[in-house]
């Protein structure tokens, strides 16, 4: 299907999204950390992926959610508004997430020096 091959292809591309958001399918059971664990299950040191993750293939929750965070993305918003509008959508509807880490925060911005 051409959803689960653009959801597998966005994982591949953006790790740094999707490693920020967390999955509400049970699968931390399986020892996954994030939605990023429900398609790709190793990285070569350049950031290749070598060897994709089955999990995500018939999984409705995980395709839905790195979907959902796809099309946040590409309209423009941010990690944290990502993770945010997942948390709201997802957070309240299922009895467990994983344990994924917060997107790193923005240093604050240093005011101009006065004159």
């Amino acid at each position: 299907m051409p959803v689960v091959q653009e959801v597998f292809e966005f994982a591949a591309r953006h790790p740094e999204v999707l490693a920020y958001v967390p999955c509400y399918c049970g699968c931390e059971q399986l020892g996954h950390k994030g939605n990023h664990d429900c398609f790709v299950k190793a990285r070569a040191a350049n950031g290749n992926v070598t060897e994709w993750e089955a999990h995500g293939i018939g999984c409705a929750i995980c395709l839905d959610v790195g979907r959902e965070a796809m099309m946040l993305f590409n309209s423009g918003a941010s990690v944290t508004a990502i993770r945010t509008a997942i948390e709201k959508r997802y957070g309240g509807n299922f009895p467990s997430s994983t344990p994924t880490p917060r997107p790193p925060q923005a240093p604050a911005k240093k005011a101009a020096p006065s004159r």
